[in-house]
């Protein structure tokens, strides 16, 4: 008899969803309607799949989920815009300007 359910994990072995196509159209539109985009990729966490966070020239931000790192990186070269590992370079300080203007909200 099982006491303690187990909650189902996705295909990437998180307990979060799975990178969508809304995910990658969301991504393509903030790299498209802003300028001096960035895209910084989070690794996979045990509670959530590979993320990027795209970084505008103003600071304003948005994270979206992605299969994993290279697919992040292939989409930022087809958006002509530079890709950083956000483990090693870590997060621009202008992210951390609009945080602070703004509570910390991305889009």
């Amino acid at each position: 008899m099982r006491w303690f359910g187990r909650r189902r994990k996705s295909a990437e072995g998180s307990l979060d969803r799975a990178a969508d196509d809304a995910d990658t159209k969301h991504l393509k539109e903030f790299a498209g309607s802003r300028h001096g985009v960035e895209a910084f990729v989070e690794p996979p966490t045990t509670m959530t799949a590979t993320t990027v966070v795209m970084v505008a020239h103003d600071g304003e931000w948005t994270r979206r989920r992605v299969r994993d790192a290279a697919a992040a990186h292939d989409l930022a070269r087809k958006l002509g815009i530079p890709a950083y590992d956000a483990q090693v370079v870590g997060y621009p300080q202008r992210m951390r300007e609009w945080n602070r203007k703004t509570g910390g909200r991305g889009v």
